[in-house]
């Protein structure tokens, strides 16, 4: 195990300043943004309050079986690559190729969506000034947070996050006095439950047809795997940071859910504003939009940070093992990739000119894309916790001596592969959302070219000596 921490420690370069919590709050403000404070209502919205529910307990679920297999690699292996090197080693090389380049993307483009949507509130106060002005000012603000030294950005990601935990609380608390009429507000009672075609107005099905808006909503929980590679201590820190992440998502989501279902009609949930704001202007709270929409940019703003974190370590990653970009492997004298953070950053402000395509359908387009990119990326993971736990016992390794085993196996990660490719498939079945297919399968068609054509012999020769390193340890110091 010495061995194998010591080849780990040199592949990441990275200082380890982060702490448990540091990475539970980062996950955290990854997963908490707008597709819980604004998303959570086209989910609704398709699937009516019990297909919500439903929606979002099953997603949870799934996101237990990835973070369960996630949590095996990154105590075996922190690091900052998480599953692309995963995939790379583990399962093939093209495969942590695609992974590493479509969860990039995704990050980039998260942080245009949470921008975005900080901007559109920001503007409803300030009119007069131009939004650019607003994104220059994140853009200077994310560099100094992401430059500094690691410890300092997960302190103040902890601190962040955290106004959003309280926030979401306090709005479930305060719905649940809504729902039973222990405010100004008459009782609503079991109404949006039971009336307006009951809890599953548009059937069974539609709660699977939602799950890859969910899944967007989800996303973020698996940054725990990328954090691992500046944690202090992965052997506990990432068991524990699997176990509270996996458990406080669900329990903040679902929760919340059944507090929304209840207070608003399914029928006038959607994207444009959040429903949040509705539990506090039923509560008769002054200045409940005010509240709210100080919660969500701060969400916002928080969850675009930890994209940018997490993105920006995963291109460090793929350059140095060929895959992006020499350039970008450069870290600063605080250990930090600030020329990988730069670059995502500006590839995330490039994607604001997206907005002006269809601004009307952006959201949308966006949720579903990035939906698809996270249940690939979970499949990859999936797969490749069981390419790890092969080879391990392959070469010796007595599965007790791992930090962390992911319960259950083989069939829970199983159970994860082809839960994520059904979530996949079931995007053709879904004629708004049909547009990802159309355009991600040509994504993924490009990359995967690319791969073959040209990048393929640099990344082989590149790989060579880090997989059997890998392989070898596995056999020689982990048996």
């Amino acid at each position: 195990m010495d061995k194998l921490q010591e080849i780990v420690d040199k592949e990441a370069g990275l200082k380890r300043g982060m702490r448990s919590r540091h990475m539970f709050m980062i996950s955290i403000g990854g997963v908490i943004g707008t597709g819980l404070f604004v998303g959570s209502g086209y989910t609704i919205n398709q699937a009516g309050p019990g297909g919500a529910v439903l929606a979002y307990m099953l997603g949870g679920i799934l996101v237990g079986i990835v973070m369960a297999s996630l949590g095996e690699l990154a105590t075996a292996m922190p690091v900052a690559g998480s599953f692309k090197t995963y995939a790379q080693v583990f399962i093939s090389p093209s495969v942590g190729f695609l992974s590493a380049w479509l969860y990039w993307i995704n990050g980039a483009i998260t942080i245009t969506v949470e921008w975005l949507a900080a901007v559109m509130i920001l503007q409803q106060y300030f009119p007069h000034i131009p939004s650019v002005v607003f994104y220059v000012v994140f853009f200077i603000i994310y560099l100094v947070l992401n430059i500094m030294a690691v410890g300092v950005y997960g302190e103040s990601e902890f601190w962040f996050a955290s106004i959003k935990v309280i926030g979401i609380i306090v709005a479930s608390a305060v719905g649940i006095a809504v729902i039973f009429g222990w405010t100004s507000h008459p009782a609503i009672g079991a109404t949006n439950y039971l009336h307006h075609g009951g809890l599953f107005p548009h059937g069974f099905g539609a709660s699977f047809l939602a799950l890859v808006s969910v899944c967007f909503s989800y996303s973020g929980t698996e940054l725990i795997g990328i954090a691992a590679g500046e944690s202090r201590d992965p052997a506990k820190s990432v068991p524990r940071a699997v176990r509270t992440t996996t458990l406080r998502t669900l329990l903040f989501y679902v929760l919340a859910m059944i507090v929304l279902v209840g207070i608003i009609p399914w029928q006038s949930a959607g994207v444009n504003d959040s429903p949040f704001a509705t539990i506090f202007q039923l509560a008769g709270i002054p200045s409940a939009h005010v509240i709210m929409d100080i919660i969500v940019v701060t969400s916002a703003l928080s969850a675009g940070s930890s994209w940018t974190y997490a993105s920006s370590r995963l291109i460090w990653s793929m350059s140095l093992d060929g895959m992006a970009p020499k350039f970008l492997s450069k870290l600063s004298k605080r250990q930090v990739p600030v020329r990988s953070v730069l670059f995502t950053m500006i590839i995330g402000v490039a994607g604001l000119l997206l907005y002006k395509v269809s601004p009307d359908k952006l959201y949308t387009w966006i949720l579903s894309g990035i939906g698809l990119v996270v249940v690939i990326d979970w499949g990859i993971i999936c797969l490749a916790q069981m390419g790890f736990r092969r080879k391990y016992v392959r070469s010796g390794g007595k599965v007790s001596d791992l930090p962390y085993r992911t319960p259950l196996y083989p069939v829970l990660p199983l159970v994860g592969i082809l839960a994520n490719a059904a979530i996949a498939v079931s995007l053709w079945f879904v004629p708004g959302q049909r547009i990802t297919i159309y355009t991600g399968v040509p994504i993924i068609a490009i990359i995967m070219l690319y791969y073959f054509l040209f990048a393929r012999k640099r990344i082989l020769a590149k790989q060579k000596e880090n997989r059997e390193q890998i392989e070898n340890s596995l056999s020689v110091e982990l048996s």
